[in-house]
Formats: structure tokens, C-alpha cells, sequence
């Protein structure tokens, strides 16, 4: 409550009324004085030991608390006023799902580690940086399945990302399976924007859910996607198991662009390839960038009076006088 501030007084003309009680302790300062009792004696000798009792001073706590009551009486009358404001954010952030290729050919070394530790840590920065947004996780291979349902511990996310190894599912790259199953963490939710990140380094080979009709889903229950192919141009080092322990072996970098880019064009996304963990930071930026949170505020102000401590405060101080006066210092005639 901010009474000395006269936004919060619906009456703030009456404040001007204080100014008489100057005017009324000067005047009762002037009359006490001038209705003393006059007596003309020789000498004040026979005085000297007569005090003042404390009766007589307590006196002027009649006029005091007068005053005090007049006082009261117009704050009241002036009606102080405190503002209480309310934000309603009816829906905050993005509902996102990582869709996250983890067939065998993400363990290619042209990323350090390879491709699949480097897309982890780099999405899991992503989340990071997105406090109030609902995340999902979903891997494909081979199948699909949700790592992590839409949540916003992203402490349990992180935990979570951890765990996810390739060979976790049968080998392949199932890109269909991947999307549906992400379409379907989404299409029930309320979010004002709904995203689908795709990253895979391979071309749709399994499955039982064509990526074009996953896309399609995904665009009539309004999710955007955005897909990254994730790999080099060309040749890139791929760990294989020999007699002689794993080695690394140059084989070629297939990714269907087409396909991610038709995938992001339909469901109104956009299509990004990350060929070095630079570019691939990059394009989370971007995302990021892209989506960020849109926050519906409703403000609600609403005014409480605060005359009623003042009102009770003139009733008690005139109360209290009352009974001084006839109480106390009754006289008698």
C-alpha cells in the first residue's frame, strides 16, 4: 500500500483539509492560554512547592486526540486506494519433440565423437536454452519408440539423453516410423506451436509408415518439422568390425535430401545439413531462433480500498475522548 502516492486515492481533494489542523492547534494554543485564571498576589512564595499535576497535562489529550479523530476522519474521506495486478499466462513456450536417427551409421567418426554423440550434445544445449518448453524425445532405427515423453524436467531429459546408444533397436533407418511416432507425441497438445526436429544421416529403408504420409499427419495436426541431414560430403569414416579389432573404413555419405527437404516444405519447416559440428550448432540457433517462445499475457489490475483502518481509527480515538471526557475529567458545576 503506497499512501503517500496520490495515484492511490480516489478522493486526494480531501487531503487538502489537513491543512486546518494547523490552524485548529494554533488556535487552541492561543485560547488555553488566554483562559488561565488570574489571580494578583504580593509574592508567589507561598507557591513555590505547587506542581503541576498530571492531570492538568493529560488534559490536552481531549484536543489531541480531536485531532487525531479529524485527522483519521479525512483519510477515510479521501479513500486510500492499493493496486493488486495478476498475470494469467494462459500458454508459455513450445511443445518440441527430437527426433533422433541412431541406426548404426550415426556412429561415422567425420563428428567427434560421431555423428550421434555430437547430435546429442548439441540438442541437449538446445533444451537447455528453451526453460519453458514442453520436450519429447524419439528414436528411430530400424523402429521407433519414444525415449521420453513431453516434459519439462529437462534434468530428467538430460539423464535420458545419456542412455541413448546405438543398437538400443533393430539396425535401419526407418524415417516414416520416426516421424509418426513423433506426430503422435504432439497432435493432442494445446501448445500455440508444435515442432518436430528430424535428424538422420541415411535414406528411409525400413519401417512400415512411408515418410511422406507421416508428413502429411504432421500437417494436418499442425507441427512444423524441421530435418537435418547430418554428415560430410562425400567419404567419411565409418568404424567396421574385423578379425584385427574395428577399423575405420571410408564409405559413402547417402543422404535423401529431397525427401527431408519435401518433409519440411509440406509441414512448413525447412530443411538444413549439417556437414561439420560448426554448421550443426548453427542450425539449432536457427531453430532456436525461429521458435522462440510466444507468451499469451492477460494483465489483470484490480483497486481494494484501504479507508476502512482509518475509519476504525477515528471511531476508537473519539470513542477514547468520549469516555475521558466524562469519565475522567468529569466536573462538577
Amino acid at each position: 500500500m503506497q499512501l503517500i502516492n496520490i495515484e492511490n486515492w480516489a478522493n486526494p481533494e480531501y487531503l487538502y483539509l489537513l491543512l486546518a489542523i494547523p490552524v485548529f492547534i494554533v488556535w487552541y494554543w492561543f485560547r488555553h492560554s488566554k483562559t488561565q485564571a488570574e489571580v494578583d498576589f504580593s509574592g508567589l512564595a507561598a507557591f513555590s512547592t505547587v506542581k503541576n499535576s498530571f492531570k492538568t497535562w493529560f488534559l490536552h489529550s481531549l484536543f489531541v486526540l480531536r485531532m487525531l479523530t479529524l485527522a483519521a476522519v479525512i483519510v477515510a474521506l479521501a479513500r486510500p486506494q492499493y493496486t493488486s495486478s495478476k498475470q494469467n499466462v494462459q500458454i508459455e513456450g513450445i511443445d518440441i519433440v527430437m527426433s533422433l536417427d541412431v541406426s548404426g551409421s550415426m556412429l561415422a567418426r567425420d563428428f567427434q565423437p560421431d555423428r550421434l554423440e555430437a547430435a546429442k550434445m548439441v540438442a541437449q544445449d538446445f533444451i537447455k536454452g528453451r526453460p519453458n518448453d514442453r520436450v519429447s524425445i524419439v528414436i528411430f532405427s530400424g523402429e521407433a519408440f519414444t525415449q521420453v515423453p513431453l516434459t519439462t524436467d529437462h534434468d530428467m531429459i538430460s539423464n535420458l539423453f545419456a542412455e541413448i546408444k546405438s543398437g538400443m533397436i533393430e539396425d535401419g533407418t526407418a524415417i516414416g516410423d520416426g516421424l509418426a511416432t513423433s506426430v503422435s507425441r504432439l497432435k493432442d497438445s494445446e501448445a500455440i506451436s508444435k515442432v518436430i526436429i528430424l535428424i538422420t544421416d541415411g535414406v528411409n529403408n525400413s519401417g512400415s509408415v512411408d515418410p511422406l504420409s507421416a508428413a502429411e499427419m504432421a500437417k494436418m495436426f499442425g507441427i512444423r518439422v524441421y530435418t537435418i541431414g547430418i554428415g560430410t560430403m562425400g567419404m567419411a569414416p565409418y568404424p567396421v568390425q574385423t578379425p584385427f579389432g574395428i577399423q575405420m573404413q571410408q564409405m559413402q555419405v547417402q543422404i535423401d535430401e529431397e525427401l527431408l527437404q519435401k518433409i519440411a516444405e509440406m509441414t512448413g519447416g525447412q530443411y538444413f545439413r549439417a556437414d561439420n559440428m560448426k554448421k550443426l550448432v548453427a542450425i539449432y540457433n536457427e531453430i532456436d531462433q525461429m521458435e522462440r517462445s510466444k507468451i499469451d499475457i492477460q494483465e489483470f489490475k484490480k483497486k481494494h480500498e484501504s479507508y476502512l483502518p482509518f475509519a476504525l481509527a477515528a471511531l476508537l480515538f473519539f470513542v477514547l475522548e468520549i469516555l475521558l471526557r466524562y469519565l475522567y475529567f468529569k466536573r462538577i458545576p
